[in-house]
């Protein structure tokens, strides 16, 4: 699975994809483009999901008929809790299909 992390997504949660290809919005120069020109980007990339912070890219965006699949962190991106969810998060990626949604929480305590 190619993964495509944005600029909020924590590089530590890297280590959670080892079967995986991960890249970055910033290594391909998207870390300026907005969710809409960004997601667009992302597909015709052929990129499979998109891990993100932003939650409110559910709202901003028409997602219907979208292949790529996005996972979105919500609540804290404090490293030191994103960390204790990685079987979680890793869970989500694995469970994501084309055009499917899924939000993570991390909690603050």
């Amino acid at each position: 699975m190619l993964i495509l992390f944005d600029h909020g997504a924590p590089r530590g949660l890297i280590r959670a994809f080892a079967g995986h290809t991960v890249i970055t919005a910033q290594s391909r120069g998207w870390d300026t483009l907005n969710n809409g020109a960004l997601l667009k980007a992302a597909e015709e990339a052929a990129i499979d999901l998109l891990l993100t912070t932003d939650r409110r890219i559910r709202y901003q965006q028409n997602l219907a008929g979208r292949r790529i699949a996005i996972v979105v962190l919500t609540g804290t991106t404090k490293w030191s809790r994103v960390r204790l969810h990685f079987g979680r998060i890793g869970a989500a990626v694995e469970a994501a299909g084309a055009g499917s949604y899924t939000e993570v929480e991390i909690p603050f305590a």
